[in-house]
């Protein structure tokens, strides 16, 4: 099983999996850029990397495509968490995952000819502390809280659920808009650890729609944990129920957030493809 990989997606978002144990070489942020190049590597919106917990059940590194290392990703654990089920690392549906923002529990919650294609996941609690974002905003709690990016006034909303986000609310949805400030938002000198940006109309008490930039990826179709983070804050401001459905473009995910700021996320996530890195590859990345 040397240089392993497994490729899945959740709701667009896709990642592939190696197992750290089963590695010949060690990641670093030029071959994790390499490997995730849609045409000199696998192409991925990342690198889900199986090691050793002392704290759970099992481990997990998550890499962004420019080679940095995130706290939390929500579709990554709904995809991590399918492939421990499906290739025999657990047989229970229930387990814990250790990540740098913390141990989740994750729980395989539907499957067809044993294969996980709905995953639930416990993700920790919503922080709303500015200090602890972070977020270098004068406020306890950076709600509301205008930034002037380019030519544009934003009303910001800061939230950590493992890992930072910011949440602009908007009347009107536009990729354009989030293409043309995504990257001005999540660098700006406020947010000393970058920061994820979502762009969220509340459509019902408990629907909302949004589009997302995630930190080190870029426009992306869908995220689970900026989806938590748009959930509680959307509570926070008391314009949704606790449950609801949360729209992107690469599909929907349920949240719910209960009344100490828990939050459960439930999605589906889908196997692409499965393989192991080639030779030539490997020299490759080894080269940088």
């Amino acid at each position: 099983m040397q240089n392993f990989f497994v490729k899945s997606h959740g709701l667009g978002n896709d990642y592939f999996v190696l197992n750290e144990a089963e590695l010949s070489f060690s990641l670093n942020e030029k071959n994790i850029q390499k490997l995730c190049d849609v045409h000199y590597g696998i192409g991925s919106d990342g690198i889900l990397l199986k090691v050793a917990s002392s704290k759970a059940d099992f481990g997990l590194k998550i890499y962004n495509p420019d080679g940095s290392e995130a706290e939390k990703s929500g579709n990554g654990l709904r995809i991590f968490a399918k492939y421990l089920y499906d290739y025999g690392h657990t047989s229970g549906k229930f387990f814990t995952i250790e990540t740098p923002g913390g141990v989740v529990t994750a729980e395989v919650s539907a499957e067809t000819n044993g294969k996980a294609n709905q995953v639930k996941v416990d993700m920790g609690k919503a922080i709303f502390g500015s200090h602890k974002v972070p977020v270098m905003c004068d406020q306890s709690e950076c709600l509301d809280h205008p930034l002037n990016i380019v030519d544009q006034t934003f009303l910001i909303n800061c939230v950590s659920v493992g890992n930072p986000h910011c949440v602009i609310l908007c009347n009107k949805l536009s990729k354009s808009e989030i293409l043309k400030y995504g990257s001005e938002i999540e660098n700006h000198p406020l947010f000393p650890n970058r920061i994820n940006v979502q762009f969220a109309k509340v459509l019902t008490r408990n629907e909302v729609e949004i589009l997302i930039w995630e930190r080190g990826a870029g426009y992306t179709l869908a995220s689970g944990s900026s989806s938590c983070a748009v959930a509680a804050i959307m509570v926070k401001k008391g314009l949704t129920d606790r449950k609801m459905t949360i729209k992107m473009p690469g599909g929907t995910l349920q949240i719910e957030i209960d009344e100490v700021w828990n939050i459960r996320m439930e999605g589906e996530v889908r196997e692409i493809a499965s393989g192991y890195l080639s030779d030539e590859l490997i020299a490759d990345v080894l080269c940088l």
